[in-house]
């Protein structure tokens, strides 16, 4: 009965006059085949794809919707806690952004946000902004920046992979980070989403920090998603206590080599443009721009 529910779930979603539908488990590998055509731009969804083909769409907690023509997957999008589109060069933006923007109507939003390549993003957002009330914010312009060899400038020894036994640090300074860049705090308890976020990235080893004599968080950065060879850098943050003195640069410095060697080649990022000091702060690392994010904050 709950199979014949979720057959006839994705028929209702199927849209034959966009070509938009939610897709099954046996589609994974093509939506991920999709996501390969732009690595840096579809990191956020690919790095779901890859857990869902791991552990199930139900574990990897959203589903992905796809935009077919001619019977090929030429579009996909990631659709949970956040909203990610993916449309590869060469396909037309326009029905591509019908097709998903049709199935956001019809399921009405689930997710915090809309983020992703800029064109793609505020291509949905148009068509959705009417049926999806509530916007907080929208990002229109985040320079999309990758390094792929060697930091240009020094790095700082003392930033390390955190450990489960500093969590009680770490999670409070995510927390300061979290709520400076968006505008709420996150925390919702022990045990919470947000705590569970956090923990899972020590767990596997994607949190850097720096700590001073007493294990406050003096620099701090995560890698929130990592897949096709490509580790997006998110949750740069230092502490005010120590703003000015280019932690910033040596840290990610650190944070690139330590990526590079150890998890992918390719270290991606997203900054707010009018942020001049972090942009700069990256271009001295090395970092150079390849494109443009956007975010919808609801």
């Amino acid at each position: 009965m709950h199979n014949q529910r979720m057959v006839l779930r994705r028929a209702s979603l199927l849209d034959e006059r966009t070509g938009g539908r939610v897709l099954d488990e046996r589609d994974l590998r093509s939506a991920l085949d999709v996501c390969a055509q732009d690595p840096v731009g579809s990191v956020l969804a690919s790095t779901r794809i890859e857990q869902a083909i791991s552990g199930g769409l139900r574990r990897a907690g959203g589903e992905v919707w796809g935009y077919s023509s001619e019977g090929q997957l030429l579009a996909v999008a990631w659709s949970g806690a956040n909203l990610v589109p993916v449309v590869p060069p060469g396909v037309d933006l326009d029905l591509a952004c019908d097709a998903f923007a049709e199935l956001g109507r019809r399921q009405g939003r689930r997710c915090s946000s809309l983020v992703g390549p800029a064109d793609a993003v505020l291509g949905v957002w148009r068509r959705l902004r009417a049926a999806w009330p509530g916007v907080r914010e929208v990002r229109d312009d985040q320079p999309s920046m990758v390094i792929d060899h060697a930091p240009a400038v020094g790095v700082d020894p003392l930033v390390r992979r955190s450990g489960l036994d500093e969590l009680d640090h770490v999670l409070p300074a995510c927390v300061r980070m979290f709520t400076e860049e968006v505008g709420y705090s996150p925390a919702s308890g022990p045990g919470g989403p947000y705590e569970t976020r956090v923990r899972t990235l020590v767990t596997q080893g994607r949190s850097f920090v720096r700590t001073d004599t007493s294990g406050e968080v003096m620099f701090k950065a995560e890698l929130g998603a990592v897949a096709g060879g490509v580790a997006q850098v998110q949750g740069v943050w230092v502490a005010p206590a120590w703003r000015g003195q280019r932690l910033s640069e040596a840290g990610m410095a650190a944070v690139v080599e330590q990526t590079r060697a150890h998890v992918a080649p390719v270290v991606s990022l997203y900054v707010n443009a009018y942020n001049a000091r972090a942009l700069a702060a990256y271009r001295r690392v090395g970092f150079r721009q390849v494109g443009s994010y956007a975010t919808v904050l609801f």
